[in-house]
């Protein structure tokens, strides 16, 4: 499967751009492609989610969270073409902005395949943004790179709920997830987050047909894990899932 020569990649959030795919973008411009990336949110929680006193640090958090994705690009050789100013957990509530976004960079950068989330059910924001790529599907090539879900109770990073013939698994080599691991680094603010991740492998494959009215697999998502949680902790994400589902059926319809 051959990658494209102008790739464009969907960021959900930053830190998804190394966590699915920085040795394919490796592999992709070793092959002669210019890899562009836009960030579909800052990446940082709403301030309205926050504790009263995280609150006053807001600005800082979120031009923390921008400098580290501006290295990180460097780092990774890619040329970012666009920054929202929309807080996490918010892309999926605005999916009709958001493909307003991309269609603008699809215009503006002429891209001859674009990346996005796997439809896996680990975050809702990565599974709207799978769901824009199957819009934009008629018209380019679109690859779906897994990043991590919790299919059949367990916690698996960078392989497919459900595999076929047309995904790929790449192997990093031994400098492959070295590199891997320091561009991670880079997302301090994310250390807790990205250290339980695994390096040693990327998945991708052509974006599959799914029935986005269904969750991305039985029992509980990633993301509901600690929905338990009595009270609104703002680490935990209280998106109810088949609201997710049925946002992104609307915005498909």
């Amino acid at each position: 499967m051959m990658f494209g020569k102008r790739i464009l990649i969907l960021v959900a959030h930053p830190d998804d751009e190394v966590v699915a795919c920085a040795a394919s973008i490796a592999r992709a411009r070793a092959q002669g492609a210019t890899v562009t990336t836009l960030y579909l949110t800052h990446g940082c929680l709403g301030r309205d989610v926050l504790w009263s006193w995280q609150r006053k640090h807001y600005e800082h958090n979120v031009a923390r969270r921008r400098a580290e994705a501006e290295e990180a690009a460097m780092a990774l050789g890619v040329q970012p073409v666009g920054w929202s100013a929309r807080p996490a957990r918010h892309l999926w509530r605005e999916l009709p902005q958001v493909f307003e976004e991309v269609k603008a960079a699809l215009a503006q950068y002429r891209p001859d395949q674009v990346w996005v989330p796997a439809y896996e059910g680990g975050n809702p924001d990565h599974d709207a943004l799978n769901a824009v790529g199957f819009k934009i599907k008629p018209r380019l090539s679109v690859l779906e790179f897994a990043e991590y879900n919790f299919f059949g109770g367990k916690a698996r990073t960078q392989s497919f709920v459900s595999t076929d013939e047309t995904a790929r698994v790449i192997l990093l080599t031994p400098e492959e997830i070295a590199s891997k691991k320091a561009v991670l680094k880079i997302y301090a603010s994310e250390a807790g987050n990205l250290s339980s991740l695994g390096v040693e492998q990327e998945s991708y494959r052509p974006l599959s047909s799914y029935d986005y009215a269904q969750l991305p697999h039985q029992g509980k998502l990633w993301y509901a894990r600690f929905q338990w949680v009595p009270f609104r902790h703002p680490r935990v994400d209280f998106t109810d899932p088949t609201e997710a589902s049925k946002a992104i059926v609307a915005f498909l319809a």
